[in-house]
């Protein structure tokens, strides 16, 4: 059983802007988000990404069409995105992830993460509720050597998600990630300054 990652003695005053950091197992990089902090509840920490933000990878680097927000729970093994549908076609995408927490960057606090290929997608364009990418998941288990603790987690909790997903369950539902993106729209948000923005910030 993997061990929560401790709770940072403080975090950024929300409405600070700050990068959510993606990498893969073998520390190569990731997703980079333009974000904004948000605040704390129960279910962790709440990021939020307005419609035009920046959104990038390793030859890929684009601007995202809806509002979202993102929760980092205590677990640390993945991460909710919420986005407003429409123009979004998926109202929930889950990233499992591992070792997903606060890390001190330049001094300050960044949210970071390494993706662990397997998603839970909601799509509201009749497509219904599924586990994406089990193909790369298969794939990189091998390629990366995952151990076998993680995978076997990862895996059950793919499914536990799923599960909580079609119940609708909190933080799953619509009303708490609803009030978090109704705090996102509220904020009057300075932008990033330019060298702040990119995977190689």
């Amino acid at each position: 059983m993997s061990v929560p990652p401790e709770i940072p003695p403080a975090r950024p005053e929300p409405g600070t802007r700050l990068l959510f950091r993606w990498r893969k197992w073998d520390a190569s990089p990731h997703w980079v988000h333009e974000c904004v902090y948000l605040g704390h509840d129960r279910w962790g920490d709440w990021f939020g990404q307005r419609a035009g933000w920046r959104s990038t990878r390793p030859e890929r680097d684009y601007l995202v069409e809806a509002d979202n927000v993102t929760l980092l729970p205590p677990s640390g093994q993945y991460a909710l995105t919420v986005n407003v549908a429409p123009p979004a076609t998926y109202r929930i995408y889950i990233d499992l992830g591992w070792d997903l927490r606060w890390a001190e960057r330049d001094g300050h606090l960044e949210p970071t993460g390494i993706d662990m290929d397997l998603d839970v997608v909601s799509a509201v364009d009749g497509r219904g509720i599924w586990i994406d990418d089990r193909d790369e998941w298969d794939e990189h288990r091998m390629a990366y050597g995952y151990p076998l603790d993680v995978v076997e987690q990862l895996e059950s909790l793919a499914i536990d998600l799923e599960a909580l997903v079609r119940a609708r369950t909190a933080p799953f539902d619509d009303a708490t990630p609803d009030a978090w993106l109704d705090r996102l729209a509220s904020l009057e948000i300075a932008p990033l300054e330019p060298t702040e923005s990119g995977a190689d910030a």
